[in-house]
């Protein structure tokens, strides 16, 4: 099996297992458990600000940001096909009692489209824009990367008017090595970031919100809210730190497995695919008419051992990890290229 359904699929090494087996542990809802302690300092470092929390899950990390940075009512703008509005079950609204405004095209937006489509804080009509949020790299745009001239355009736009900054970073290891920089240099101009543990790097779960200490120690509370209050989770923890130093310098293979996989699929006459947004370990294309749908390459390609999900009708999505090889690279896009070619 060649599984290239997420990055999320990954098992923990037999490395990651032995420093899992041997991590120091505590009651983190008491704060004391130091492996978690050791990886929420690192993560605060990691990420250029004063503190932060480990979270189990980045969808939480996401809902907990999102319940410390608005109220019910308020509007959130982010861009088009968003995993907060797109992959998170209607948590925004379920839990925050917020609305979502879709922006842009192609995973970004700019300051300017940010601006026409901000709402002004009491208006007798409009719900109040009081947040922005940037997913980095952008999970349904292909894993585009989001550049820092981009990002810090829209921040001090965001900034001028009151409006707070989120930096969804479920992905935002891959984007500092895309763009050979640091993830601190991405997550300066938000407020608050987060990234995720268990993509990329490998770790069996956990992500790290990140922003000033004050906001930090809030998010504690909304964390239990949310059902995550912690026992003795430094076995996670010491996951994420080992994937952390073991892992992340690796991440430039997975991007370059993916550009492999992208460029023989591209030579399909099938399949529509633009080269230039593979940046990262994602890749998403799409199925002209006259071969077969999504659905069915989905069906045929598992049963010849190559596994990927399906974005929609006539789209698909593959994602490399350490987990797979560039030989299995190679033989998956063979086998997708001819399934993609194939007669309806």
């Amino acid at each position: 099996m060649i599984d290239l359904r997420s990055d999320t699929v990954t098992r923990p090494t037999p490395e990651m297992r032995a420093v899992i087996a041997a991590a120091p542990v505590g009651d983190d809802q008491f704060g004391e458990d130091p492996s978690v302690n050791a990886l929420q300092d690192q993560g605060a470092a990691l990420l250029g600000k004063e503190a932060a929390l480990w979270l189990p899950t980045g969808t939480m990390a996401n809902q907990v940001a999102l319940r410390l940075l608005t109220q019910p009512g308020d509007d959130v703008i982010v861009s088009r096909e968003s995993h907060l509005v797109w992959h998170e079950a209607g948590a925004g609204a379920a839990n925050s009692g917020i609305q979502f405004t879709e922006i842009g095209e192609a995973g970004s937006f700019s300051a300017e489209q940010f601006l026409a489509a901000r709402k002004p804080r009491g208006h007798m009509l409009y719900p109040p824009t009081t947040l922005v949020s940037v997913e980095n790299t952008h999970n349904r745009a292909g894993g585009i990367v989001l550049t820092p001239d981009r990002t810090t355009a829209i921040c001090a736009a965001a900034r001028e008017h009151g409006v707070a900054t989120l930096l969804d970073g479920a992905r935002l290891w891959n984007a500092a090595v895309a763009l050979r920089t640091t993830p601190a240099a991405l997550a300066q101009p938000f407020d608050v970031v987060w990234a995720a543990l268990s993509k990329g790097l490998g770790a069996p779960a956990g992500s790290l919100l990140a922003g000033p200490r004050e906001l930090i120690a809030r998010a504690v509370r909304v964390r239990r809210m949310f059902g995550g209050a912690m026992r003795q989770v430094g076995l996670l923890a010491a996951a994420g730190s080992y994937a952390i130093t073991s892992h992340y310098d690796r991440l430039a293979d997975d991007h370059a497995n993916a550009r492999l996989i992208a460029e023989r699929v591209a030579q399909s006459p099938r399949v529509r695919l633009d080269i230039a947004t593979v940046q990262t370990n994602i890749v998403v294309f799409h199925l002209e008419p006259g071969g077969p749908d999504a659905a069915t390459v989905v069906a045929r390609a598992r049963e010849r051992g190559v596994w990927l999900i399906a974005f929609g009708p006539r789209t698909l999505r593959v994602v490399t990890h350490l987990e797979v090889t560039c030989a299995q690279c190679v033989e998956a896009a063979e086998i997708l290229a001819e399934l993609c070619g194939a007669d309806a």
